[in-house]
């Protein structure tokens, strides 16, 4: 069973859990459900890498508010983890265990009610912050992007519905893919997830790929061992292009060029 994890002063987050909340039932300070259970905590999201000292479940899935310095409206999904620097939470230089099957199947699910979203941009993000610390799959389900729409009750309660929806069904196995290059909000992966066969693993932008190495390389392919494809965004590795083939010589993976 998966664990649904909310911070009490993310408005979005807390807005999200609050309403799935209400069907199910308190216990300690667990509330349990047929699908899920959810927990509200009292320190950030993003540096809940102590999660596992406390509960045990399959995987954790975090209900978060998404800023943007660029103001655009967006619902967004995306892994943990850190690449250089831990500058918001988690370990420097690790990455979480993505979560594929339910990031492709949530997103997919957004697209299908995107009428009812549609002053948003429906995206993944590249894998970003903490906790990366966690030995099960973790992934970020985040409502964007100002003050105004977290605290947006209505709309925090139509994503909640979606998360339950997605929860509800059987989850599809698809194929998944480590990806490299493209921006922080790559239209190319995100439309590979949305219309493609892959679900994706760790998402690796281009910024971030002067960080990569032998050892940061083996960790994240450690950490996404479900992954039997590269995706790489062919015009977005920059100067690293050549670094990245090398390093993918040395894996089974298929490369993919999108």
């Amino acid at each position: 069973m998966e664990l649904l994890v909310a911070y009490r002063d993310d408005p979005a987050g807390y807005n999200m859990a609050n309403f799935l909340s209400q069907e199910m039932t308190l216990d300690g300070d667990i509330f349990r459900g047929k699908y899920y259970d959810l927990i509200i905590i009292s320190t950030s999201a993003i540096s809940a890498d102590w999660l596992e000292e406390k509960y045990d479940y399959d995987g954790f899935v975090f209900l978060s508010k998404h800023a943007a310095e660029s103001g655009v409206l967006a619902l967004t999904c995306h892994s943990t983890g850190n690449f250089s620097e831990a500058k918001f939470g988690g370990n420097h230089r690790q990455v979480a265990i993505p979560h594929p099957n339910l990031q492709k199947a949530y997103l997919q699910t957004l697209q299908k009610h995107q009428s009812e979203f549609s002053k948003f941009q429906i995206t993944i993000e590249a894998t970003h912050h903490g906790p990366t610390a966690l030995t099960k799959p973790t992934i970020f389900i985040e409502i964007g992007t100002t003050e105004k729409q977290w605290t947006d009750i209505s709309l925090c309660i139509s994503i909640a519905k979606l998360v339950h929806q997605v929860f509800v069904n059987t989850l599809s196995e698809n194929p998944v893919a480590i990806c490299f290059g493209g921006t922080h909000y790559s239209s190319k992966f995100t439309n590979e997830l949305l219309g493609g066969k892959y679900a994706l693993g760790t998402v690796m932008p281009k910024h971030a790929l002067d960080n990569l190495d032998e050892e940061l390389f083996s960790h994240i392919i450690s950490q996404n061992e479900m992954a039997k494809f590269a995706l790489l965004d062919w015009r977005g590795l920059g100067t690293n292009k050549q670094k990245i083939l090398n390093l993918l010589k040395s894996t089974s993976l298929e490369i993919i060029k999108l």
